[in-house]
C-alpha cells in the first residue's frame, strides 16, 4: 500500500452541477441581425411599376389575401406585378397565375397621365376573365409617394 505525499494538495472531485437555464444572448442577437435585415429589406419588396397615381378621397381598401396588381404606366404599357404583357394575353396569363380561382383581388394601377379609354380596356379584359373583385386604385391627398 502506498502512502500519500502530504506535501501534494488533496484533490477533491466534484460532479459539477448541470445548468437547467437557457443562453438566450445568441438567439437574441440573430433576431435584432433579423430584424434590421427585413427593416432595411421591406420597403424595397414593394411590387410595382412607376406609375403616376392620381389623387381622391376614396376610402382604403382593406384585405387579408395578398392582391394581384395590374398597372398601366405612362406608355399605356400593361404589366402584371412587374412583368409587361399585351392586351391580348391578360386574360389567359391572369387565369394561369391565379389557378382560375375568379375570387382573387386585383388592383389595377393606371397613371393619372394616360388616356382613361386605355384603362377600361386593361378592365374589360380583367372582366371579360371572369373576375369580379378588381379595384382602381389612387393615392390620398397629400401622401404621395415616390418610386
Amino acid at each position: 500500500m502506498a502512502l500519500r505525499d502530504e506535501t501534494q494538495p488533496r484533490r477533491r472531485w466534484r460532479r459539477r452541477r448541470l445548468v437547467s437555464e437557457i443562453n438566450v444572448t445568441p438567439f437574441v442577437d440573430v433576431m435584432l441581425v433579423l430584424l434590421v435585415v427585413f427593416m432595411i429589406t421591406a420597403p424595397l419588396l414593394t411590387v410595382g411599376v412607376k406609375v403616376n397615381l392620381p389623387e381622391t378621397k376614396a376610402r382604403v381598401i382593406s384585405g387579408d389575401d395578398e392582391p394581384l396588381i395590374v398597372a398601366v404606366d405612362a406608355e399605356g404599357k400593361i404589366f402584371v406585378q412587374k412583368t409587361p404583357i399585351e392586351l391580348d394575353r391578360l386574360s389567359p396569363l391572369l387565369t394561369a397565375v391565379t389557378d382560375n380561382r375568379p375570387g382573387t383581388r386585383i388592383f389595377v394601377h393606371g397613371d393619372q397621365d394616360i388616356e382613361y379609354g386605355r384603362i377600361l380596356e386593361v378592365i374589360g379584359e380583367i372582366d371579360a376573365a371572369g373576375f369580379a373583385k378588381f379595384s382602381l386604385i389612387s393615392e390620398l391627398p397629400g401622401r404621395k409617394v415616390k418610386n
